[in-house]
């Protein structure tokens, strides 16, 4: 067969390179008949024991969870069988049984589909791609109902004598199916759909494993057995490679392996430029369980805490929102892990329109609604047992607040009002907390970095989310396919707005930190340091390849090719003259 490329989104950095292995989907295409009256209530019970057994599958998958398991595997199984106990998946499908007379596989694509479309409509990335884990899990449920399941293929051997390993293709694929392949040759995946943010690409950058999604039609036109090569980097899939291809990337693999040992020595060098500037080097996390795997790559603490995954780890309903008390726990958890070390906590970034809300909101535009810290604000109740939990975990070690998504002086105002709050309750209660705990501000909308002063006024330090700040600035939504390729880290306006919020940080004397993506691509170290960047946060598998940058970077050679590159306008001369940036 003729060898193809196909194009998607990078999610996992390196390169694999095996035989395929294709999932097909418990096709969400079904057959469609009506019940009779007399055999509904057996339909009813074959569909809730399709329920039970996979409830015991995945309860099976988590009790053998290997130690060496990264933990988003336990949680995002945790939050499939979360899923499949929620009456609008375990109870709604029998009630279309018995009302409209649909055969079981139908009535639970029916319920899929009307909650599936429900997702479409939310804003934040993150949550919209949970859709993804609701099919999953009926993905699982229907392979019961119609008698398939998944196989892993048995090991074989090339002519050649190289051994190959198992690339999966799939249309999607979850966590908990990942499992299956745990104790075989698995070594990197490819799915039709995804983003940044799917627990498919989560999983991988946990793992470390080279992955490419969002590649559209790779699961029809990847044959079982075809030799497959991921670019995790490039987010690029070569099908049937030349036999030439395949050495140049076997020989590129070989070399990234090698590099990445080299890399493990850095763990214990301070991150110094040639010129002997000092950078800090931050590690992102979702959960207190994150924290051995930032230290363990050197981080210098957590320069952002996703609050919102303690709330969505219980699976997303408001009466499981976690009490105080749970909240404290883990922030103290967070906090002690990092042995001294700072940990950032940024508020619920969360929107109204989710499903956590506890009242009756609706949007025409959810990406311009109320969410993160506006509807913080809407639910003070909410964001005050939030702001007390943090407060009391502060008295632990050394803890930062990070407001998110804010535009406006009174909104600044009043998230500052309900800290003093917060700290006077916990005073008139005599509980301990750090009184001169610090609280910054998220620039991540175009207002924000626009109006800057007003900002370095109020808050005692700055941190940039480059992925909103890109998708606000630029109105692009980078999870709609259709638009994705607009999605660029290096426009002009998004540049500056960058550089205005460092450059207003400097001149203030506060701290400003990048938290975006942008801060863990080591094609943008060495242009953010020019542009004057001290301190970065990263996913943790990212932290010393940007070390590495660091290391070989000198300043007063970066500042003034920098400060030309702020000058361009045009997007080719911009993209060159970062791309030289790597050789000054």
């Amino acid at each position: 067969m003729a060898s193809f490329t196909l194009h998607g989104i990078p999610v996992s950095r390196g390169i694999s390179i095996g035989r395929a292995h294709l999932l097909t989907p418990a096709a969400l295409d079904v057959k469609h008949y009506l019940v009779p009256e007399e055999r509904l209530e057996a339909e009813v019970v074959r569909l809730q024991q399709a329920f039970a057994e996979v409830h015991r599958g995945l309860q099976a998958l988590w009790k053998d969870l290997p130690r060496e398991a990264p933990t988003e595997l336990g949680a995002f199984i945790d939050v499939h069988v979360l899923i499949l106990s929620d009456p609008m998946i375990s109870e709604a499908p029998l009630d279309i049984i018995r009302s409209r007379h649909y055969n079981a596989e139908w009535a639970l694509v029916t319920q899929i589909d009307e909650l599936s479309a429900q997702f479409d409509e939310i804003e934040d990335a993150y949550l919209r791609e949970r859709k993804q884990d609701i099919q999953q899990v009926a993905e699982r449920v229907l392979k019961v109902l119609m008698g398939t399941e998944l196989t892993a293929p048995p090991g074989t051997v090339d002519v050649d004598g190289f051994q190959p390993q198992m690339i999966v293709v799939a249309h999607d694929i979850s966590p908990a199916d990942m499992l299956q392949f745990r104790d075989r040759s698995f070594i990197g995946f490819v799915t039709d759909v995804g983003g940044q943010n799917s627990h498919t690409a989560i999983v991988a950058r946990s793992l470390d494993i080279p992955a490419a999604v969002g590649m559209s039609q790779a699961s029809r036109l990847i044959e079982q057995d075809d030799w497959v090569i991921i670019d995790g980097d490039a987010g690029v899939v070569i099908a049937n490679p030349s036999q030439l291809v395949l050495e140049q990337y076997r020989q590129r693999q070989v070399m990234l392996q090698k590099a990445r040992k080299r890399l493990q020595k850095l763990k214990k060098t301070p991150a110094v430029t040639l010129d002997g500037t000092p950078i800090v080097l931050h590690a992102n996390i979702e959960l207190p369980d994150d924290c051995p795997g930032a230290l363990d790559n050197g981080a210098t603490g957590v320069g952002l805490f996703r609050s919102e995954f303690l709330f969505m780890a219980r699976g997303g309903q408001s009466h499981h929102i976690p009490s105080e008390d749970e909240q404290f726990e883990q922030y103290k958890r967070a906090v002690v892990s990092m042995k001294g070390r700072p940990v950032t906590i940024r508020t619920l970034d969360i929107g109204a329109d989710k499903p956590l809300d506890q009242a009756e909101h609706t949007a025409l535009n959810p990406a311009l609604g109320l969410r993160a810290i506006r509807y913080c604000l809407a639910e003070p109740q909410l964001f005050l047992t939030q702001l007390r939990a943090i407060l009391r975990a502060s008295a632990f070690g050394k803890l930062r607040i990070l407001i998110p998504m804010l535009s406006h002086a009174f909104e600044i105002d009043q998230s500052l009002g309900m800290i003093a709050q917060a700290k006077a309750e916990l005073r008139a209660e005599s509980v301990k907390f750090d009184a001169t705990i610090e609280v910054g501000a998220m620039i991540e909308i175009p207002a924000a970095a626009l109006a800057l002063p007003m900002f370095v006024k109020r808050m005692d330090f700055l941190s940039i989310g480059t992925n909103d700040l890109i998708q606000y600035t630029l109105a692009i939504d980078r999870v709609d396919y259709e638009v994705a390729h607009l999605y660029d880290p290096l426009h002009p306006a998004v540049l500056q707005l960058i550089w205005m919020t460092i450059e207003a940080g400097r001149k203030a004397g506060i701290d400003v930190a990048v938290c975006g993506e942008m801060a863990g691509d080591v094609k943008l170290t060495r242009l953010l340091l020019g542009m004057g960047l001290r301190e970065f946060s990263m996913h943790p598998a990212q932290l010393l390849a940007v070390k590495q940058e660091i290391l070989n970077a000198n300043l007063t050679v970066l500042a003034p090719r920098t400060r030309k590159i702020l000058r361009s306008m045009e997007p080719h001369d911009i993209a060159l003259a970062v791309e030289q940036l790597q050789s000054a």
